[in-house]
């Protein structure tokens, strides 16, 4: 099955170099340097992962993040030359799944592109757990093999990391799940301090999408100092 990667960058050389090592890869390619051409080929072509640079010349990363989450579930990863956490966490609020800082190693971009296929991939095969495939709590139903999420019968639209923090969570409800654990089961990736800003800008984006109170969680209850957990 043909995997089609959207690169929009403004920098000729790394646009194309990250289009070599992703066709290494068999991966088909769709490259733009304009932000707009880049939305008008998702609405024509049908992208499994975007690759999106923040700094462009006429609609930056952060706007086509947006533009793309109103209707699509693909993953997107963030490339940025700027390394203040303020823009991470602005990227991953918008609803991107990962973010590299340039200058980068081409072939971690390319480990981090099949980590994220793999884990969109998994999540909407409908791969069913071992011991159940639907979880309900408290009005929250989620559904592994049809990748599909409501709560009091409203559908929630989430990507793929927020599926799986989701149903982990809820996997392990009655347990509290450390910030550790939650990155290391959703992520796939050695746990770091700065990590634990990466989860909590998507539990953020979880309880907002749920419409639940940060102050008074009904669902996603943070345990302070240890980590989140979901009643039973």
């Amino acid at each position: 099955m043909t995997v089609n990667i959207l690169i929009v960058d403004d920098e000729q050389t790394i646009a194309d170099l990250i289009q070599v090592y992703l066709k290494n890869e068999n991966f088909n390619v769709y490259k733009y340097s304009s932000g707009q051409d880049a939305l008008d080929c998702i609405e024509c072509e049908k992208i499994d992962l975007a690759i999106l640079d923040v700094m462009l010349p006429d609609i930056n990363g952060f706007a086509i993040c947006r533009r793309i989450r109103e209707k699509y579930n693909f993953p997107i990863i963030l490339l940025t030359a700027k390394e203040e956490e303020i823009d991470k966490i602005t990227g991953l609020t918008l609803g991107a799944d990962d973010y590299i800082t340039k200058p980068f190693r081409p072939l971690e971009l390319v480990a981090r592109v099949k980590a994220q296929l793999r884990r969109y991939t998994t999540y909407n095969a409908g791969e069913p757990a071992p011991d159940e495939h639907e979880i309900a709590v408290s009005g929250l139903v989620i559904d592994r093999e049809t990748h599909e999420c409501t709560l009091n019968e409203r559908a929630l639209s989430l990507t793929p990391i927020e599926f799986s923090i989701l149903w982990f969570l809820c996997s392990n409800r009655g347990r509290v799940v450390s910030s550790e654990e939650l990155f290391q089961e959703v992520w796939g990736e050695k746990y770091y301090t700065s990590s634990n800003n990466t989860v909590m800008v998507h539990i953020r984006h979880l309880r907002e999408k749920m419409r639940d109170s940060s102050e008074h969680p009904r669902y996603i209850k943070t345990v302070w100092g240890v980590g989140y957990k979901i009643e039973k």
